[in-house]
């Protein structure tokens, strides 16, 4: 072992001699060097192998080629490549070839040997990588087509990418994957012989007896993988999968439209198809115009795209009324209400629609579980609420409330609480916010803030001195109430609640010893110094 080690590291040494040569590394540099690579050596010599010290090897040899390529651009240094990285490349290679032929098995390995080979341009030694990679893996689709692109993109062979998708199929004969990417490279293949004609037509150059194939040229290749693909793979999902790569290319019209045929053909009672089909209208615009220049005409012509798209969707739900079919339109409104525009009117329209939509869809009891976490959730609410508020009667925005609090999670209602006081006090007053206020307040969960905007409502009433003593009654059931649900964990509140008995004309500061007393009793912690420090201050006058 000590020989073959000895050997190994003799033949390192010319590389090594260049290196210290041309500046690149000093003495001290090249004999720590070789002393690293002994060691790295005599692991990977040892009957009992170990992968993790291939792995270290192959590591450290690729930090030094990258410390090399920090050196030469330190110094300005670009020759005697050949001599130095090559030797390194060349030894790495070697590395991962011993590593993957003993573990065999580790897809990792394999594809950080291709890695390397990629990153440093060695297309020969990948293209037996590749090889010998897929004679051991030959089923795992995605190295079929990792190679296959290769091929087409990197060495421009679509001869080689058609070899491997054709060898590819042979082992899965039902990849839908493999069939798209197939059908893709025979697309980017014919868009390639396309553009060459044309540049060469232009050039008015001679080809003399070489001519392009007007099939190749169509996307004949492509349609002939397209119809043997849905022969042996059904389904509406895959059917639109290679009408999305078609649509890709601009030649592909007849074939788009053979596909689209087929589709409504064979799944008219599929939700994806309605679904494509109700999207379409949005590709499906008028001819542009002068007119249509300003913001308000595209917002228009927007929204009559998006009014077609639901002509159709609805169709669908009476055509076909499931949870699929609804899940795809409410989806469709979703996605447009979380569209940018600037348009107030085309914002409203998508949010009445996407909220009557919701509602249809459950109570036909057809609304996915998985939606009504969205129909439930703060933000869309808000946004219904909001515009509810000004295009609606106050009977219907109060109703809409109320409904808001039964359907949105627990955790943020308490956000639609506060709002709900305080639209009832903007447009019912007093009044109507106190009676709001009586209607929610044994309505669990709540927030601090909907307790101190109730406080703050009362004491902006206008003080009649026979009514004091009524409005410091309600401010005590007020904080009495807040107390109970956030007595523990607010130190703050328990003094306004001391300060308003000091303050307020009907208050009773006798009460404050007492306020006190439970403060004492309920706060812990740091909480129990911040009250004591703070009472003290307003004792004093300081606070």
């Amino acid at each position: 072992m000590a020989e073959r080690v000895e050997q190994r590291i003799e033949a390192r040494l010319p590389e090594l001699e260049q290196l210290e040569r041309v500046g690149l590394f000093t003495r001290k540099e090249i004999k720590a060097v070789i002393k690293k690579a002994s060691a790295l050596e005599y692991k990977i010599q040892r009957r009992a192998l170990h992968k993790e010290d291939f792995i270290n090897y192959i590591q450290y040899e690729i930090n030094l080629l990258e410390l090399i390529k920090k050196r030469r651009s330190r110094i300005g240094y670009s020759f005697k490549k050949d001599e130095i990285e090559y030797s390194i490349v060349q030894r790495i290679n070697g590395l991962f070839k011993r590593a993957t032929e003993k573990w065999k098995d580790d897809v990792q390995l394999w594809l950080s040997h291709v890695a390397f080979c990629k990153k440093w341009n060695k297309k020969i030694q990948l293209s037996k990588v590749f090889s010998a990679m897929l004679a051991i893996h030959p089923n795992k689709p995605a190295l079929w087509i990792m190679a296959a692109k290769w091929e087409m993109e990197e060495r421009l062979s679509s001869e080689s990418a058609r070899h491997l998708f054709l060898r590819a199929l042979r082992f899965h004969p039902e990849s839908p994957k493999l069939y798209q990417e197939y059908f893709r490279m025979e697309l980017m293949h014919a868009e390639k012989q396309r553009k060459e004609k044309k540049e060469f037509e232009q050039a008015k150059m001679d080809l003399g007896e070489f001519s392009y194939s007007e099939e190749v040229l169509n996307g004949e290749m492509a349609r002939i993988i397209y119809r043997n693909a849905v022969e042996k793979i059904k389904g509406a999902e895959f059917y639109l999968s290679l009408l999305s790569i078609a649509k890709l290319f601009d030649f592909t019209q007849d074939l788009q439209k053979e596909i689209l045929e087929n589709l409504q053909a064979k799944y008219a009672d599929d939700p994806l198809t309605w679904d494509y089909m109700a999207r379409r209208e949005l590709e499906m615009g008028s001819l542009p115009s002068p007119e249509c220049s300003s913001k308000q005409m595209k917002a228009s012509e927007v929204a009559q795209k998006e009014e077609r798209c639901c002509a159709v969707f609805e169709e669908a739900v009476t055509a076909l009324p499931t949870e699929a079919m609804w899940k795809c339109y409410v989806t469709f409104c979703l996605e447009r209400l979380n569209r940018k525009t600037n348009s107030e009117e085309l914002r409203k329209k998508r949010l009445e629609r996407t909220l009557c939509v919701f509602s249809r869809a459950h109570e036909s009891t057809l609304l996915p579980e998985t939606l009504y976490k969205q129909w439930g959730c703060l933000p869309l609410w808000t946004l219904w609420v909001e515009w509810s508020e000004g295009a609606n009667s106050k009977e219907d925005t109060q109703a809409l409330y109320q409904r808001s609090l039964f359907v949105i999670d627990p955790a943020d209602s308490v956000t639609m609480k506060e709002k709900y006081l305080d639209w009832a006090y903007r447009e019912g007053g007093y009044k109507k916010a106190k009676k709001v206020f009586t209607s929610l307040h044994e309505s669990r969960p709540f927030s601090l803030e909907f307790f101190r905007k109730m406080i703050e409502i009362e004491k902006e009433q206008v003080s009649v001195t026979c009514q004091e003593s009524c409005k410091m009654l309600n401010l005590r059931e007020y904080y009495e109430r807040a107390l109970r649900e956030f007595g523990s964990t607010d130190s703050d509140l328990w003094l306004d609640y001391i300060k308003e008995e000091l303050s307020h004309p009907q208050g009773k500061p006798v009460n404050c010893g007492n306020i006190h007393w439970r403060a004492m009793k309920m706060l812990e912690g740091e909480l129990v110094e911040k009250f004591v420090s703070k009472y003290t201050l307003l004792q004093t006058g300081h606070l």
